[in-house]
């Protein structure tokens, strides 16, 4: 584990193996710890880079609203850090955002972009009304919010499946201070639309989205990518893809990677 600076901030990431760059960003209540399986995975042909995205896992607060650009700048400074110009970047959810934002802001540092269970539209006003209400149910009991949260991500046949890994998540969640919390919800109910985005792009974009998100709703995110060089890839659980579908996105990340 290593540490940067950012405007005063501490930003925690990871880095090894060697080869080209892949950066894993990791979602909203997540950490970088929920990439290991990854990691493993791909540090013998990749430089891989794991980032605490802030006020997640082991990077601190910065003010009271983390937006999405301001998540890219981090990204980038660690990568400028780490003298890395081009990289592949592996969004899981709010990581996603992230990954718009970075590649919205430095198109020129992207090889290639896993957008997983993301979407490049912005919040709906029953959406931003919904983050408010998670705002508040956050500040009424921290501790009852998180183990909701995690737990409505996952698939109700998961939710029996995979009660080691949910609890693990759960763990690692509540790790995620009240302020880190309440000022990425901020962050993304103000982020940008970024549908255009993924008409103009000129490097390879692959959309992993999941059947029974109930989260992101797969018919709706998944019209994004018509008429575009986008491709769609689907999985049949929920919004958790890198727990629930671990083995099927390992496959589609190490054949992609080839190809980039």
């Amino acid at each position: 584990m290593s540490t940067i600076i950012y405007k005063n901030a501490k930003i925690e990431y990871t880095e090894s193996g060697s080869g080209p760059a892949v950066v894993f960003l990791h979602g909203f209540l997540e950490n970088k710890e929920m990439w290991s399986h990854y990691t493993a995975q791909f540090e013998s042909k990749y430089r891989v880079i794991t980032i605490d995205l802030l006020g997640h896992g082991e990077s601190d607060c910065l003010g009271y609203v983390h937006s999405m650009e301001e998540n890219a700048m981090i990204v980038k400074t660690v990568l400028s850090h780490l003298r890395i110009r081009k990289a592949t970047l592996v969004g899981h959810s709010m990581g996603g955002y992230v990954s718009m934002a970075f590649a919205e802001l430095y198109p020129k540092n992207i090889r290639s972009l896993f957008l997983i269970n993301s979407s490049a539209s912005a919040d709906t006003e029953e959406r931003k009304i919904n983050r408010d209400r998670a705002i508040k149910a956050v500040k009424y009991n921290h501790e009852v919010f998180v183990r909701m949260a995690v737990a409505n991500l996952f698939t109700t046949e998961n939710q029996v499946k995979l009660k080691h890994e949910i609890e693990y998540v759960k763990k690692q969640a509540l790790r995620t201070s009240l302020q880190g919390i309440v000022a990425t919800l901020e962050g993304m109910k103000i982020r940008k639309d970024r549908t255009g985005f993924l008409h103009l792009a000129d490097y390879p974009i692959v959309l992993a989205l999941g059947v029974q998100d109930t989260v992101l709703n797969f018919s709706d995110t998944s019209i994004q990518v018509l008429a575009t060089k986008t491709v769609l890839i689907s999985f049949p659980d929920g919004h958790m893809t890198p727990i629930e579908n671990r083995e099927e996105l390992t496959r589609l990340l190490e054949d992609r990677l080839k190809k980039t």
